[in-house]
């Protein structure tokens, strides 16, 4: 992906396509899009995956919760969904067995919770191997020796996949290229273009040179998540429905402080549902599901969110007794749900919805990230009936489409790469969960990165390692700041800040010498990333904002 020239596509070519949003559903969008035939083009005001796509649980479920509100439909399409994606990148989607313990005075109970789940594995289509196991009280706290013991009366152990979002999201990103859309970060609408009185294309920004110019393109479509409504108004034409946003915190404790033996899907005491995931060297936990009403475009994780799930947690395994001292990391983002009159944050459907406007702006909001496949097919076939059924296109076949890394036979061949990793990278003195990681962001893609490392020596494996996932971040994957590595490319701002606070200043150098940036442009980014470091463990709404 090359952003220069794709920039400049930008500006020549008429487009069947416009997609506005490059977060997991403007990807999967511009992908359905462009393989079925159609020329796509897709802009993102800030870096793909920058908002919700980065933000999640991070997992790819079958939507075990939406069983309570009685959305059968959709756990039937989340839970089919997962297995495919799993097949379309094996790596990045990563089998998960998750416990949920059963208490004496809440939630469902023991026969209520067996029955809702094995309606789960059914409606999910689950293979036998992974159905539903439930559990007595001894064999519970034998799986999860934290747990409080005072009230578990058994529990059950189920299948779900965990996976990195915002690298799920760059993935697709990548194959959508391939099969020719023309897609740029860093690219604002600030208007519409018209043609007698239907849309015809947009008016944007360039966010790194600040150019200004107009794409050309017979259809658009607004899949900018918790922005859908911001657009909608450009147009004019936000009416009916609107978006009701949640906002869902996270935060991350080393794992020595919540050792948990699995993933762990637990209650707590006002009903809500938390999960705790172990992911290497950290344990990360979320979520909460409050009202959202500030700026969109700076979501943090307050004071208050996190001590909700401080308290959670310690009601739940009351030996750890973590404290705000234990918090490496957070993340908080928003869920574009639809709004319904008179429901909570937390009872307000996923499902998507498609809007179509009088000028013909098509908008998508809702969903969930598991289904963000069966999304951009909706979409796309909305765009093909509203002006090309006359074409001779490809039907959709995005479930075939294995992404950039995923070209692997099973999950043994997963493991299989990162033992040969492993004695690679130890060979060169870098040893630790490097290879495992390392795998699981990038696949088959690992092996570029690693033969650049054993290239590149300084003597400081670690750096050297994290410098040759720079490099293929801006030869590869269109990373254009640093924090665009150390976020969205890695995930390191969450999952090893540590090591982020070792070596940023060195990452933000490469960046500069690779793109030629002068010592101003290096001490800004210096500061945004150093900004970024210390937001996530602040928690504080009044922490100065560094601009880009």
């Amino acid at each position: 992906m090359n952003r220069a020239a794709n920039v400049l596509a930008l500006q020549s070519a008429q487009y069947d396509l416009l997609v506005i949003g490059g977060g997991i559903t403007g990807a999967g969008i511009a992908l359905d899009a462009a393989a079925r035939g159609l020329k796509t083009a897709l802009v993102e005001k800030d870096d793909f995956a920058s908002g919700t796509s980065s933000r999640s649980t991070k997992l790819i479920h079958g939507g075990l919760r939406y069983l309570k509100q009685l959305e059968f439909a959709l756990v039937k399409e989340v839970g089919s969904e997962r297995a495919i994606v799993h097949r379309l990148a094996p790596h990045l989607v990563v089998p998960e067995k998750m416990l949920l313990p059963l208490y004496e005075k809440r939630g469902l109970g023991y026969w209520l919770t067996s029955i809702g789940l094995k309606i789960y594995d059914w409606l999910a289509g689950v293979k036998p191997e992974d159905q539903r196991k439930m559990l007595t009280r001894l064999q519970t706290l034998n799986h999860e020796p934290l747990l409080k013991k005072d009230d578990v009366k058994g529990g059950a152990i189920y299948a779900e996949y965990r996976t990195d979002d915002a690298r799920l999201t760059i993935e697709i990103m990548k194959l959508a290229a391939r099969k020719g859309a023309c897609v740029a970060n860093y690219i604002e609408v600030t208007g519409f273009l018209y043609s007698r009185d239907a849309i015809s294309g947009a008016l944007v920004v360039d966010g790194i040179t600040g150019n200004r110019f107009s794409i050309d393109a017979k259809i658009v479509v607004n899949a900018t998540g918790p922005w859908v409504d911001e657009l909608r108004i450009l147009n004019q034409s936000r009416q009916g429905k609107q978006l009701h946003l949640t906002k869902g915190v996270h935060i991350v404790v080393p794992f020595h402080r919540l050792p948990v033996h699995q993933a762990i899907y637990f209650d707590v005491p006002d009903g809500r549902m938390i999960f705790a995931i172990p992911r290497g060297r950290i344990t990360y936990i979320g979520t909460t599901d409050t009202d959202y009403e500030g700026n969109k475009d700076r979501v943090l994780a307050l004071r208050n969110d996190v001590d909700y799930i401080l308290n959670a947690v310690n009601e739940t395994f009351p030996s750890v007794l973590l404290t705000l001292a234990d918090v490496e990391s957070s993340w908080a983002g928003l869920r574009p749900l639809i709004h319904e009159e008179g429901k909570s944050a937390s009872e307000l459907s996923r499902k998507d919805e498609i809007f179509e406007s009088p000028t013909g702006l098509i908008s998508i909001a809702g969903g969930k990230l598991t289904g963000y496949r069966k999304m951009a097919e909706r979409v796309v076939d909305k765009v093909i009936e509203q002006q090309f059924e006359s074409r001779d296109l490809e039907p959709c076949n995005t479930d075939q489409m294995i992404l950039p890394g995923g070209d692997f036979k099973s999950y043994d061949e997963v493991k299989k790469l990162e033992a040969e990793l492993a004695a690679r990278l130890g060979a060169l003195n870098l040893r630790g969960n490097e290879a495992t990681n390392l795998v699981h962001l990038y696949g088959t893609q690992a092996l570029i990165i690693a033969a650049h490392f054993e290239q590149h020596q300084t003597g400081e494996p670690e750096l050297d390692l994290l410098l040759a996932q720079a490099w293929f971040g801006i030869h590869h994957e269109m990373a254009i700041t640093p924090l665009d590595l150390i976020n969205r490319r890695s995930g390191f701002l969450y999952f090893n800040r540590p090591k982020m606070i070792r070596h940023a200043v060195a990452v933000v150098d490469y960046f500069g010498s690779m793109n030629k940036w002068d010592k101003e442009t290096i001490d800004r980014y210096q500061e945004q990333v150093q900004h970024a470091l210390t937001e996530v463990t602040r928690f504080d709404p009044d922490f100065s904002t560094i601009k880009k």
